[in-house]
């Protein structure tokens, strides 16, 4: 019932008994049955009077009591939450079990290990460097058969230092040489021992050695190690600086008090010159390996590699790519090579050839074509006034590199560009050949006064590289009888700064060292205008060609400069997708641009 209806039946004498249970009411009717009704929130004050009024017996219960349990659980709860998050900031900030970045790992070596099962690399997938790898091949022999040398009483290198420009492969060299000895791997860099807060480094160090001992043997890789390497007193914080203690502390581990039988050190650098003397003595790094830019054999290798990975490759010649990309790393040509496929992808064929790989090359040296660029026909031919210069000067002087291509098409910061590719890699600068490239480069310039009787901004970069060249002879290279083997200029005082220089030469040398810079220049300058006057005939034939095709060959350049007319450029005709990777020597040489 309701509690109307509850308060009436009390005043009519009908309810018997009834149970208070805070707002809930129950009870027994007189006529013997039960009922049950929820009393109103507000209070009703003549409730109570009119139950014992009319006799009606009146119950009520106990409030229910906590247990201790429950009351310790609520009086402690308060305490309990604090704690909890307290734990749950501290494990996401590193200081619980499974933090790895927090403020409180700070001491904990971020080096990550590889088991040697996860090293999938071997000395087959490192090409271009067969010095290197030998001189390696002893720690690995060690790693697996170390009583060999200890029964001699030979002992291996402690730490093997590889030095070497960028993407020379250092790094897949390091890899290789823990997937053939099937030992664990650690790889940390340099910069990740180095914190703002003192004693980091220091503590990560003997955190990394520690567990390098536990998994021992064992290969450790520290990649650019110059970063906590450099030489002790460069630094701002005198013998408190975080970057020498953390050299110290890993001086002390790599051959100290303690050693550490069967943990090889291998570090990677470019900047040997900058190392401390303490940290290459023998006894740490004893042995340095020189892992440089791979030679001609090296890139074909190299090639070789990366072109296996690809599905379909059909008529692809190794050697000319190699003799293509002179001073390429092994990381530029694994990017020529995923270049090339891109092209043929966008093509949508089947199978990636050498017209790919040629476009590659032309948009990794220049950059992509400029098809949109819209020139008026007085500048094309200016242009191709300007690249035919180049291109005849280049072939008419003895000992020069072949003329490869000649193009007229906008690439890059580029209108035009000539390339001359060296037969082989030119490993040292002669004197003759300096100065017929000082020719060649005035050739563009020459070609506009001649032909066209003007003279344009696109010699620029030529006027800069050939007073550079010209200047280095005269004042690094000793190729002035006037002014003798002497050195003039010295790059290693220069300041850091870069705008303060120490004078080591007089006002009276220095003026006569510019005009032996000048005569140099004006002497080439003669030879290329009297070239370009004999043979103007063979520059309006490879202009009007170059109008018409836009770029010109190897072939026709050879055409022009036989007095014939030069032969239609070829047509590249797709061929079906059959893998014939060719390997036979060819003509075509690598590239060295002269762009206008």
């Amino acid at each position: 019932m309701n509690y109307s209806e509850f308060v009436s039946a009390v005043n009519a004498g009908q309810i018997k008994q009834v149970t208070v249970d805070g707002e809930k009411i129950t009870g027994e009717k007189k006529n013997g049955s039960g009922f049950e009704t929820i009393r109103p929130a507000v209070q009703d004050p003549e409730l109570m009077p009119g139950l014992i009024k009319n006799n009606v017996i009146v119950e009520g219960t106990a409030p229910q009591r906590q247990g201790v349990l429950m009351q310790l659980l609520i009086a402690s709860f308060p305490v309990l939450l604090i704690i909890l998050l307290f734990m749950f900031f501290m494990r996401n900030m590193g200081g619980g079990a499974g933090g790895k970045n927090g403020p409180m790992s700070f001491g904990k070596s971020k080096a990550k290990m590889l088991a040697e099962d996860q090293i999938k690399i071997n000395f087959k997938d490192v090409a271009g460097c067969d010095e290197a790898k030998q001189e390696v091949v002893e720690i690995v022999d060690f790693l697996k058969d170390p009583t060999k040398f200890k029964r001699l009483g030979a002992s291996i290198p402690r730490g093997v230092l590889m030095v070497g420009p960028p993407g020379t492969g250092k790094t897949l060299l390091a890899k290789a040489i823990a997937g053939e000895a099937k030992v664990p791997f650690f790889s940390i860099s340099g910069s990740d021992f180095v914190e703002m807060f003192v004693g980091v480094g220091a503590s990560r160090v003997r955190d990394m050695f520690e567990q390098a001992k536990r998994h021992a043997p064992c290969i450790i890789f520290i990649d650019e190690i110059d970063a906590v390497g450099r030489h002790r007193g460069s630094g701002t914080g005198g013998g408190h600086d975080e970057r020498e203690q953390t050299l110290n502390q890993m001086l002390v581990e790599m051959d100290g008090f303690e050693g550490n039988e069967g943990i090889i050190v291998i570090a990677a650098t470019n900047r040997a010159d900058v190392l401390d003397k303490a940290l290459l003595r023998p006894g740490r790094f004893d042995r340095q390996v020189m892992v440089g830019l791979p030679d001609i054999n090296g890139r074909e290798q190299i090639l070789g590699v990366h072109l296996k990975k690809l599905p379909s490759v059909t008529s692809v010649d190794l050697k000319v790519l190699a003799r293509g990309t002179p001073g390429f790393s092994g990381a530029e040509l694994a990017n020529l090579v995923n270049e090339a496929a891109l092209f043929a992808a966008r093509r949508n064929k089947n199978t990636v050839d050498m017209h790919d790989f040629e476009d590659a090359k032309d948009k990794i040296y220049m950059g992509p074509e400029r098809k949109s660029m819209v020139l008026r026909e007085e500048e094309r031919r200016a242009t191709a006034y300007h690249e035919a210069g180049h291109a005849i000067v280049a072939e008419v002087l003895p000992g020069t590199d072949p003329v490869h291509k000649v193009t007229i098409m906008p690439r890059g910061w580029a209108l035009g560009v000539t390339w001359q590719l060296p037969e082989q890699d030119n490993v040292s600068h002669y004197k003759h050949k300096m100065l017929n490239e000082l020719a060649i480069l005035f050739g563009g310039r020459i070609a506009e006064e001649i032909f066209i009787n003007q003279q344009s901004t696109g010699a620029s970069n030529d006027f800069e590289r050939a007073t550079k060249m010209a200047r280095s002879m005269v004042t690094k290279y000793g190729m002035s009888e006037k002014m003798g083997v002497m050195v003039y200029e010295d790059d290693s005082q220069q300041s850091f700064l870069g705008s303060v220089a120490s004078r080591t030469i007089s006002e009276a040398t220095q003026q006569q060292v510019d005009a032996e810079v000048r005569r140099i220049l004006d002497e080439q300058y003669k030879v290329a205008w009297d070239i370009l006057e004999q043979n103007k005939d063979k520059a309006h034939v490879m202009v009007k060609a170059l109008m018409d095709w836009e770029t010109i060959d190897r072939d026709q350049v050879l055409d022009i400069m036989a007095g014939q007319d030069p032969r239609p450029p070829k047509v590249y005709v797709p061929e079906n997708p059959v893998i014939d990777v060719v390997k036979d020597n060819s003509s075509t040489p690598p590239p060295l641009p002269t762009t206008h």
